[in-house]
């Protein structure tokens, strides 16, 4: 049996962390992220998200992700479901699709043909979108910001606008559920929707 690729997407700050392992758990899944899900992505994380990498281009950031996810899958998505594990990730090449295709203005076609071609055309099974105001999810932070969550409120918004839109065009994929509420109702909204997707 073969194992399934979910993913947890959404705004800086919406808890995606959180509700990615509490999933995992019991699920009894493989949880990992992107990036820096293995010690290549753990390095490729740290210039991504280092604040002091302002001279970054924006396709030279759009490549990293993608180089992070081609290992990845390798080393840890593909390995897992093929011997039967779920996978639940936090954050997929959909945060690409959406954070550089749309918010750097990169194009989202061309962003997702970058990354459909690291990923060897696997993208994840089920999309797990946690909706929240980015108003709201900027008062969630209690640390320093990194270079991504440091952009602007336009950039946020856009961010959720098109997260939104891609869920509303594959519904078969994603499913949304409010991320601004308590954190165990999120959870509880979160495994009634899994549970019924994965018996399909």
């Amino acid at each position: 049996m073969t194992g399934r690729f979910i993913a947890f997407e959404g705004g800086d700050g919406s808890g995606k962390s959180t509700q990615a392992a509490r999933l995992a758990g019991a699920l009894g899944a493989v949880l990992t992220r992107e990036p820096g899900g293995t010690e290549i992505g753990r390095l490729i994380r740290g210039v991504l998200l280092d604040p002091a990498h302002d001279v970054m281009s924006d396709r030279a950031e759009a490549l990293l992700y993608a180089a992070d996810r081609a290992q990845h899958l390798v080393e840890v998505v593909e390995p897992a479901l093929q011997a039967g594990r779920h996978v639940v990730s936090d954050r997929s090449a959909w945060s690409s699709v959406v954070y550089q295709g749309v918010g750097r203005g990169l194009g989202l076609d061309a962003v997702r043909a970058i990354n459909d071609w690291a990923l060897e055309g696997r993208w994840p099974d089920l999309v797990v979108l946690l909706d929240v105001d980015p108003t709201v999810a900027a008062t969630r932070f209690t640390r320093d910001l990194d270079r991504l969550e440091q952009a602007g409120p336009g950039f946020h918004q856009a961010v959720r606008d098109a997260y939104l839109s891609l869920a509303a065009a594959d519904p078969e994929r994603w499913v949304v559920v409010d991320g601004g509420g308590d954190p165990d109702a999120v959870t509880a909204a979160v495994a009634a929707e899994v549970s019924t997707r994965l018996d399909r």
